[in-house]
């Protein structure tokens, strides 16, 4: 099998191969292109391909990550949408819930009525009405009304048309009719329901992941009939798969229709490339930490696998979202961060970033500003002439000239400014770190730090010193690593359904005949999407809890059909699980199984691991030796540092600090005090050593 991954970042556009027969693996990065992402992903295998004589009619399957739906949410840049609702229920959207964001601020920012996914000029009401009990029908649907709220739509210009009907959930009949006359009236309009979308309870939260699905929907859907097109132009007819939220893989066909799920799509493969690397050294319990030209992504990993993300905690832009999600902690922290000083006069690090244009001021595109990458050049710590592998040749003097405006801001030299940036990015990131560990009761010291991205391994020995984890993996190709995790996943596909049962009125057979249900849905959908019936796998899921609670917790089932005995032993993983969780638990309080959810997964070719044959010695990889500025014995001051190649490092050579390690996807910064080695796997091990 020939495989390409492609990750699609804010900076760059990151190409990995993999022929999984030859145990040949190439990769490639160039500049995102902006105005399209397409065009870069094209071009990107198209290089690839030409440089190392790859036949691209050959290639079996692209799997791609995309920014797409997550930049038009965070720029607020996607469709005139409009909704047809409930009568009397037009402000759903506006009102949300009695929780706000911050809740002791007068000044806090709302998403939902600062900036409306939907207008409320442009929402429709229509006389219907279902009922919570078994989803009856108390007011039959007036068609007639629809009719002409969707014309009305039309005249005022909408692009994307969501359908939200309370308790649809249960009964979606009403919507999926409502569906039908949209597509009679206005075939062009993209098309939403909030029970084809979210099928669960929470009005609220249903709502606005239906209008997100809108608001990115038509943006989304151009972009991926672009890439399409683009492929089959280009004479690559493999199959293209897209990269979710849920840690799978979807074909274009469903992420055309449904592109809320691809949320967190980069994000999301980085987290499952960070734990393939750890599966290379053996390790399970991972801290992945993924730093580009924009972004820090933070995922934690146990011996469970990744961590998913909560209904409570599942938010994007301010917006909540109830779609699976991988948990991923994101801050504005990257390379292209932004130094200043602000009206208050205090020396801040981000979130602005300089982005891919103009960027840092060192690479030379116009930027005018400090920024993370600026600092590091003045440091020494990225090089001259070994950046991207010579390919980029950055511009050592503008890098200096802007460190040294805001050092004469800030009265200090420009190395201690250039210091000061990196210790404020790092501490902004071990503080992200502790949120996802501490504070959830995990002790990062018993973890490893999976560094990543172009700047993962710049910034990993300090933020791991902050924090005391002993231990960083840096994988074999830590720039491309998101792309490389797309070639580690399988289809995958979620379906869920409202059941609100509790533990002393169960109706198992109710339960295994909903549950059957949902599994024929996937199995079906599956098949469709050309996978064999012995390469599709289930995992059913109960969310529960105690009763009176406001939030759930997602409990693993039995495959089997379910009776009393094996129904015991969920709830008993339940209480454990609060216990975990919340440090409490009340087992004589009554359970409610609110969903039950069924995970379809089907098996995709997948990158094979591969044994690197390095016979060097240390002496034959060092390229030069060179001052490089550190922290060392309380002073900052230039410190004689070997720069190595990490194509010619030996294997399983301890290896002691300050170093530079280059590669052409990114550069790996030891600090003294620390050493390294590289493992037969291509993992390079960084033993992190007390803080000087």
């Amino acid at each position: 099998m020939k495989l390409f991954g492609v990750d699609v970042g804010g900076t760059f556009t990151d190409v990995f191969f993999n022929d999984t027969e030859k145990k040949h693996t190439h990769i490639h990065k160039l500049p995102t292109t902006l105005e399209d992402p397409s065009i870069g992903v094209i071009n990107g295998i198209l290089e690839l391909a030409d440089q190392f004589n790859i036949d691209v009619s050959e290639v079996d399957h692209v799997f791609h990550g995309t920014t797409i739906g997550t930049n038009a949410i965070l720029e607020f840049d996607g469709a005139k949408t409009g909704m047809l609702t409930t009568k009397n229920y037009k402000d759903i959207l506006h009102i949300g819930r009695h929780q706000r964001p911050e809740n002791y601020s007068i000044m806090q920012d709302i998403p939902w009525q600062d900036r409306a996914l939907v207008k409320r000029r442009h929402r429709k009401t229509v006389t219907e009405r279902m009922g919570p009990e078994k989803g009856q029908v108390i007011e039959e649907l007036n068609e007639t009304e629809v009719r002409t709220a969707v014309k009305e739509l039309k005249d005022e210009g909408v692009d994307s048309i969501i359908i939200g009907f309370l308790f649809s959930y249960i009964n979606p009949e009403h919507e999926q009719r409502v569906v039908e006359i949209v597509k009679e009236e206005y075939p062009e309009a993209f098309i939403t329901s909030s029970s084809d979308v979210s099928p669960q309870f929470r009005e609220f939260e249903r709502f606005t992941t239906a209008s997100l699905n809108g608001f990115i929907g038509p943006k989304v859907k151009n972009y991926i009939n672009n890439l399409s097109n683009g492929l089959e132009n280009a004479n690559i007819t493999a199959d293209l798969h897209i990269m979710c939220s849920n840690g799978g893989v979807a074909t274009p066909e469903t992420i055309s229709q449904k592109p809320v799920n691809t949320l967190l799509s980069g994000p999301a493969a980085g987290v499952l490339g960070g734990a393939y690397a750890g599966g290379l050294s053996n390790l399970n319990k991972l801290i992945t930490f993924d730093i580009g030209g924009t972004s820090a992504d933070i995922g934690i990993i146990t011996e469970q696998g990744f961590a998913e993300a909560s209904a409570r905690d599942t938010w994007i832009a301010g917006f909540p979202v109830t779609v699976p999600m991988i948990d991923i902690q994101t801050i504005g922290a990257g390379g292209g961060s932004i130094a200043y000083v602000d009206e208050g006069g205090l020396f801040k690090v981000g979130p602005k970033s300089a982005g891919s244009v103009p960027g840092p001021a060192c690479y030379g595109h116009g930027g005018n500003l400090p920024t993370v990458s600026d600092a590091n050049v003045v440091l020494g710590r990225l090089d001259e002439e070994n950046f991207l592998a010579g390919e980029m040749v950055l511009h050592v003097s503008e890098a200096h000239r802007v460190i040294g405006e805001l050092a004469e801001q800030l009265g200090m030299s420009k190395e201690e400014a250039a210091e000061g940036i990196l210790r404020i990015l790092n501490n902004n990131m071990a503080n992200a770190i502790r949120e996802k560990t501490i504070q959830r009761g995990a002790d990062p010291r018993e973890f490893s730090l999976v560094a990543f991205g172009g700047a993962g391994p710049l910034h990993a020995v300090d933020v791991a010193r902050e924090l005391k984890i002993p231990e960083i993996i840096i994988p074999l190709y830590p720039g491309i690593n998101s792309a490389s995790g797309l070639l580690t996943t399988d289809l995958k596909y979620d379906v869920i359904k409202t059941e609100f049962m509790l533990s002393t009125f169960l109706n198992i057979p109710e339960l295994n005949q909903d549950l059957r249900a949902l599994e024929e849905d996937l199995t079906r959908q599956l098949k469709e999407d050309q996978i064999s019936e012995e390469k599709i796998s289930m995992q059913r899921f109960a969310e529960c809890r105690y009763i009176g609670q406001g939030y759930e917790l997602r409990v693993p089932m039995p495959s089997e059909d379910l009776d009393a005995k094996s129904i015991a032993k969920t709830f008993d993983l339940f209480h454990e699980m609060h216990e975990s969780e919340y440090g409490h638990s009340f087992k004589e309080t009554p359970i409610e199984i609110v969903n039950i959810r069924v995970t379809g997964s089907g098996e995709m070719p997948k990158l094979e691991k591969e044994m690197i044959d390095q016979d060097s010695t240390v002496e034959k990889a060092i390229v030069k030796t060179e001052n490089v500025i550190f922290r060392h014995e309380g002073e900052l001051k230039p410190i004689p540092t070997h720069h190595y190649q990490r194509e010619l490092l030996p294997i399983d050579v301890k290896i002691e600090g300050p170093a530079i390690i280059f590669q052409k996807d990114t550069t790996t910064v030891i600090p003294p005090g620390n050493t390294f080695y590289l493992e037969e796997y291509g993992n390079l091990i960084v033993k992190v050593g007390e803080q000087e």
